[in-house]
C-alpha cells in the first residue's frame, strides 16, 4: 500500500477531491494515512475526520520552526508515509524537513510557476496579482518541494484563460477545478512509480 500524508492549514478542497477519488475506487493501492495541520480549526482536519481518516493537530506555539517540523516529520514517519502532500499548507518547510523526504514532497501552486511564485504568492494574492498584471492565462503547477519556495522540479502544469470579467474569486474557482482534477491523478502516477 502506498501511503500519503497530507499537511494542510486551510479548507482542504483538494483533499476532498483526493478523498472522493479514493471513495470512488479510483486510487487503487493508495491510502490516506494521516492529515496533519498547524491550525486547530483548519476545515481540512474536520473534513478528513468526519470521513474516517486519522487527523492530528500540532500546535506550533512555543516551538521553533525546526522543532515544529521535526515533530511533523516524526508523525509522518510513524505513519509510514511514502509521499507528503501539501494542501493549502501555510508554512514554509525547513531545509532539514525537506532533506528527510527527498523527492517525496509535492505541492500544488495556484499559478504557472515561475510566474507569481515565491514567499509572498499564496491564496488570493496570486489571483489578484495575475489579474493586475493583465495576464491572458493562468493555471496551476504541481511540483516537488525542495529547499527553495516554489522552486522544486515541476511535475505538471495546466492552464486556463483569464477573461476581462474575471475576479480573484472566479479565477480561484477555475484554478481549483484544475487542481481537483490533476492532483489526484499525479498522486496515482507517483504511486505507480511513473
Amino acid at each position: 500500500m502506498f501511503k500519503i500524508g497530507v499537511l494542510a492549514s486551510t479548507k482542504g478542497t483538494d483533499l476532498q477531491a483526493i478523498i472522493n477519488e479514493m471513495k470512488a475506487g479510483k486510487m487503487e493501492g493508495v491510502e490516506l494515512a494521516v492529515v496533519i495541520s498547524n491550525k486547530k480549526d483548519a476545515y481540512a482536519l474536520e473534513r478528513a475526520k468526519t470521513q474516517g481518516y486519522k487527523t492530528i493537530f500540532v500546535d506550533p506555539k512555543n516551538l521553533s520552526r525546526e522543532e515544529f517540523d521535526e515533530k511533523i516529520a516524526n508523525l509522518l514517519e510513524e505513519n509510514k508515509v511514502d509521499l507528503v502532500v501539501l494542501i493549502g499548507y501555510m508554512r514554509i518547510l525547513t531545509p532539514n524537513f525537506v532533506r528527510k523526504f527527498p523527492h517525496k514532497i509535492i505541492n500544488v501552486h495556484p499559478a504557472l510557476i515561475p510566474k507569481f511564485s515565491g514567499k509572498n504568492f499564496f491564496g488570493a494574492n496570486v489571483h489578484e496579482a495575475v489579474i493586475k498584471s493583465g495576464e491572458k492565462e493562468t493555471g496551476m503547477t504541481i511540483h516537488y518541494v525542495d529547499e527553495e519556495v516554489d522552486a522544486g522540479e515541476i511535475i505538471l502544469q495546466k492552464k486556463c484563460e483569464v477573461l476581462p470579467i474575471d475576479t480573484k474569486e472566479t479565477l480561484k474557482e477555475k484554478v481549483q477545478a484544475l487542481e481537483k482534477k490533476w492532483y489526484p491523478e499525479i498522486i496515482r502516477q507517483i504511486a505507480k512509480g511513473k
